[in-house]
């Protein structure tokens, strides 16, 4: 799930009413264009449900609610590389990929984080599940990686 993130890093919402055509592609290759129409509305659960189709995984049911991924994968314990993380927010909830941590926050891969595709740093105190991707044979990359404290902490990704 990571490499097909990373595919889109680096991709910015368009400001203003217009819309960034990739998100919507994103929208109508889910399936769920008749609930998303704007890239105003928050789309990092349909970053996610993008990235988990491309990936072969299971997308869960009602992807574009952050919180609905708490049902995503199996449940996991202590953060490792790839894992599914969710947040709360005030109004909602986030969702992403765990890439690595520090002291004080996780770094998240994720998708409308700033209005686009990047890492950030959530609060650890803001995580609500994580959650594993089901693996056949998981990868001797899926461990918890210890990262340095920099940049800012995000405190609303909506």
């Amino acid at each position: 799930m990571i490499s097909a993130a990373l595919a889109d890093f680096g991709l910015r919402e368009t400001a203003g009413p217009g819309n960034t055509p990739q998100i919507l592609q994103w929208a109508q290759e889910t399936g769920l264009a008749d609930a998303y129409r704007a890239d105003s509305i928050p789309w990092c659960g349909l970053f996610m449900a993008h990235v988990a189709q491309v990936a072969g995984r299971n997308v869960p049911p009602s992807p574009l609610w952050a919180l609905s991924w708490a049902r995503f994968g199996i449940e996991g314990g202590q953060p490792e590389l790839g894992d599914v993380l969710v947040f709360v927010r005030q109004g909602g909830g986030h969702v992403g990929l765990y890439i690595g941590e520090d002291s004080r926050c996780y770094h998240v891969l994720g998708g409308n984080q700033g209005d686009r595709v990047c890492i950030t740093r959530i609060a650890k105190e803001r995580l609500y599940a994580v959650r594993q991707p089901p693996y056949v044979n998981k990868p001797r990359s899926a461990a918890t990686y210890l990262l340095a404290a920099t940049g800012e902490v995000s405190s609303n990704e909506a």
